[in-house]
């Protein structure tokens, strides 16, 4: 008998809310605001300098992934991936270089982490690795 992957049932709120254990701390929760999206546009710069077609197809599965949790949160990551885009076109760098900021931004999530004495997320789950940009996307629509 073969195993399925399981695929989560947790709500948004329910993920954000787990999400959110770990960053309490106010300094914490700046350096994830700068750094979740960083190590994002990171992502898909290096991506993107290997393989355009790739990327597109692999932002388009993250896609999925957050429009089956919510539509104003896929119209949200949908207009971010854009902008990263255009960042990416703005900033035409290297493989090399946008590893190197994707290096420089998990250096400070790991700050942050020690700074708030929790592990991160995504050590219980690997799937906390796109409630990030979720949080960071939820906090600012929650702003304005």
């Amino acid at each position: 008998m073969s195993r399925q992957p399981k695929m989560s049932k947790r709500t948004l709120e329910q993920w954000l809310s787990e999400y959110a254990v770990s960053h309490q701390n106010l300094i914490n929760k700046k350096i994830h605001w700068l750094c979740v999206p960083t190590i994002f546009v990171s992502l898909l710069g290096m991506g993107m300098s290997l393989s355009v077609w790739f990327t597109l197809v692999l932002s388009a599965l993250v896609l999925l992934f957050y429009i089956r949790l919510s539509t104003p949160l896929f119209l949200a990551m949908g207009l971010f991936i854009l902008i990263c885009l255009s960042v990416m076109a703005a900033m035409p760098w290297g493989f090399k270089a946008w590893a190197a900021v994707f290096v420089v931004a998990w250096i400070g999530q790991f700050i942050g982490h020690k700074i708030e004495g929790k592990k991160p997320s995504f050590f219980e789950d690997l799937q906390f690795l796109l409630i990030g940009p979720a949080w960071v996307a939820n906090s600012l629509m929650q702003r304005r």
